[in-house]
């Protein structure tokens, strides 16, 4: 029985499953909650509400006979604050997919940046996904603020999210000629923008004390492009992208070294290419579904 996070509420049907059909079952922990939620300060440590969802996840915990884990900083994190797990259940299982779409060429690139009056010499910064509490829009913000006079970039923000209003009013507001954000792309559309960048960016709230490890990692290094992170102290995002040569980091509320980060990598496209490189041969060796499948069967079939 295969089940992730969120939710954390699977723990009674998954253990009438098992007790139905003497199953095996194995969690993939996308989020490690509520100790998330306390973390962005939606709900009171200590609380009612808190007590009661930490339950439910020590319950989900037991009930699982593997749990994989997105990174090994979320695996340690796991075992350090719920010791009553046998160590050996936890291990790591990062996020996956598959290789779908070809390559596109570079006249269409080039058309794709017309079409949403990219500036085609610009380095192009994109960030997609959710914009909400976790990403620290705020900071986001003041990012976007620092980086609206650089003739050498141009940013677009693509998401939705409980955030993304604030966002707006501030380009409402601003009218930034080098900045652009977007609501509503398919996903067709987005990856054919995705692959007209140079850059992938990620965002995490500075409050984290949780070590997410957000899976839209995963497009930026399928697409060759190098990620500039900028994010909490405790998630080892920023090692994993560093040690392995795939992009730069910085901590979150940091903007002195995320705009140093940013004008390294504009003003090299060589950089930036090796970088792409280095993170392509990572998602093969990583995060491809071929590597899940053989984390999770390694338990049933060890040969």
């Amino acid at each position: 029985i295969l089940y992730s996070t969120p939710p954390i509420t699977f723990t009674r049907l998954v253990a009438r499953l098992k007790k139905k059909s003497k199953s095996v079952s194995y969690l993939l922990l996308k989020d490690i909650f509520p100790q998330n939620a306390i973390d962005l300060e939606l709900i009171r440590s200590g609380g009612l509400i808190h007590k009661y969802l930490r339950r439910q996840e020590k319950k989900m915990y037991e009930v699982s006979d593997f749990i994989g884990c997105m990174s090994q900083a979320n695996a340690d994190y796991v075992k350090k604050n719920n010791p009553e797990i046998a160590p050996e259940k936890v291990e790591i299982n990062p996020n996956s997919h598959e290789l779908f779409e070809e390559a596109i060429s570079y006249e269409e690139k080039k058309r794709i940046r017309v079409s949403h009056n990219i500036p085609e010499k610009a380095t192009l910064f994109i960030y997609g996904g959710n914009l909400g509490k976790p990403q620290g829009v705020d900071f986001i913000i003041d990012f976007l603020n620092a980086q609206k006079n650089n003739p050498e970039v141009f940013i677009v923000i693509i998401g939705s999210g409980t955030e993304f209003l604030k966002l707006k009013s501030w380009f409402d507001y601003i009218k930034p000629m080098n900045e652009k954000l977007l609501s509503e792309l398919s996903k067709k559309e987005y990856n054919k923008l995705l692959q007209s960048g140079d850059v992938g960016m990620i965002f995490l709230d500075g409050r984290f004390t949780v070590p997410n490890f957000p899976s839209r990692l995963l497009s930026y290094l399928e697409y060759k492009l190098p990620v500039l992170a900028s994010t909490d102290i405790n998630t080892d995002l920023g090692k994993t992208l560093t040690e392995n040569e795939f992009g730069l980091w910085s901590e979150s509320g940091d903007l002195i070294t995320l705009s140093q980060n940013v004008n390294r990598l504009a003003d090299s496209e060589e950089l930036r290419q090796i970088m792409g490189r280095n993170g392509f041969n990572y998602f093969i060796t990583h995060y491809t579904v071929n590597n899940s499948y053989k984390i999770i069967m390694s338990h049933f079939d060890p040969a």
